[in-house]
């Protein structure tokens, strides 16, 4: 149920959510009643998101992949394979967030957020988890260069894989992994930027022809009142100059009567 739910477009969610807490309070099931009634509305975000889950299932678990992989690479400082993952990051990410970009109704503001809750997917397995499910609510947020930790069963001690120098190595490649990250977050706060630059211009613009076009409606309003009013004073005219007539008409019919007689 929360399946069939979660796959409708927000304007329709409150409206199904309503008719199936009714219908299985009516079918004697209250427990299911208000398990139904506590599934919130998602955001236009999440919807997109969820919507991602169920339409291209492929590409999202391509990105999920990629994500649980570089978890792994690093947690044991593999800094090859950290360099490597970062790059395809950032190119499923990119494809995965312009298949969200294609769904009507998606703002600016909507699709940052589809690519926050896409980036905490990446580092946070709880995350991925949920957008895996496809019944998110709300857009998911991550803070943090690194990935979550990964949760492991304790095991016994075992030997050090590497010298020291190679710990530094791998260390100083860490160091580079966060840098770009980093960097990767610095440029996904400029695109932010410019799109709510790009959205305050579209406003301005938008703004400046709802007013051009106000005037103009005042305007013609204005002119049609005047001629409303001239064109009553003209039918008041026209009105009695047909009493006139009638009269006028009355008269001389009487008036030639009279001359017959």
């Amino acid at each position: 149920m929360a399946d069939r739910l979660y796959a409708l477009p927000p304007s329709e969610f409150t409206a199904a959510r309503t008719a199936e807490v009714r219908a299985a309070r009516d079918a004697g099931d209250a427990g299911l009643s208000r398990e139904i009634a506590k599934l919130r509305r998602p955001t236009v975000s999440a919807w997109a998101v969820n919507r991602l889950s169920r339409e291209h299932p492929g590409e999202l678990a391509e990105l999920l992949d990629v994500g649980e992989r570089l978890r792994a690479a690093w947690q044991e400082q593999d800094a090859g394979e950290l360099a490597e993952l970062t790059r395809r990051r950032g190119e499923v990410t990119g494809k995965v967030g312009r298949l969200a970009r294609r769904f009507a109704g998606l703002s600016p503001a909507a699709a940052t957020e589809v690519d926050q809750t896409l980036d905490a997917a990446v580092v946070d397995a709880a995350a991925a988890a949920e957008v895996r499910r496809g019944h998110l609510a709300k857009p998911l947020h991550y803070s943090g260069f690194a990935p979550a930790p990964i949760t492991r069963e304790p095991t016994a001690p075992r030997r050090r894989k590497t010298a020291e120098n190679t710990d530094r190595a791998a260390a100083d490649k860490a160091a580079e992994y966060a840098a770009a990250e980093a960097r990767r977050r610095e440029e996904a706060e400029a695109r932010k930027a410019r799109e709510r630059e790009e959205a305050r211009a579209a406003h301005r613009e938008w703004r400046a022809a709802l007013d051009a076009a106000q005037t103009e409606h005042d305007e013609r309003a204005e002119r049609v009142d005047v001629l409303e009013k001239k064109l009553a004073k003209a039918r008041r005219r026209l009105e009695e100059a047909r009493q006139r007539l009638e009269v006028t008409r009355r008269e001389e019919r009487q008036a030639r009567l009279r001359l017959e007689r």
